[in-house]
């Protein structure tokens, strides 16, 4: 299976039975993942080698701010925007999608995930990919999780520790576990 093959199957929502072709490819890409990023995390690199490293792990050139360490288990299914910035020890579990929005900040130790598990005993194993949509100009703080298959519209603001299992709104801030909207950014 290639890569796009992969991509396409994952980006089409179906479940990924365990051990099926799909699941082996995704194993396949992990593996290129880890060896970049323990590139990226384990030696120092000027902003434009870590531009390098980040584009060869997506598959296409791009110019994001990261510090590192940075941890991702797929990184073909990254979509970045202009001008984003990603803080140290995020972790982003992209085979269902991520999608980030131009200007966006992505907070100290964020995780998105964009896959869970069937929740039947005999599918406990299989994977169901959603992906997670971050608009323009979002600011997600640190340690907040972001589950599959939420969108978080532009402007919106996710507050430290924040747990976001549902679409946050435009211009919107939202906190808590799971998270809520409290206001706009605007009163």
């Amino acid at each position: 299976m290639t890569t796009s093959e992969f991509l396409d199957f994952m980006n089409s929502g179906r479940q990924v039975a365990a051990e099926c072709e799909v699941h082996q490819t995704m194993h396949k890409l992990s593996q290129d993942a880890v060896r970049i990023t323990m590139e990226i995390n384990n030696f120092y690199h000027t902003p434009e080698e870590i531009n390098d490293l980040m584009s060869e792990l997506i598959g296409v050139p791009v110019e994001v701010g990261l510090f590192p360490p940075f941890y991702t288990d797929c990184g073909k299914n990254i979509h970045l925007g202009k001008g984003i910035f990603i803080n140290a020890g995020c972790k982003f579990q992209d085979q269902g999608g991520i999608y980030i929005g131009n200007g966006a900040l992505i907070g100290h130790n964020t995780v998105l995930a964009t896959l869970n598990h069937g929740l039947l005993p005999e599918e406990r194993h299989d994977l169901i990919p959603r992906p997670i949509h971050i608009g323009k100009n979002v600011w997600i703080g640190s340690n907040s999780t972001i589950l599959s298959g939420v969108t978080i519209g532009d402007n919106a603001v996710i507050g430290a520790g924040s747990v976001v299992t549902k679409d946050i709104p435009e211009n919107m801030i939202a906190v808590g576990s799971p998270a809520k909207v409290i206001r706009s950014i605007y009163d």
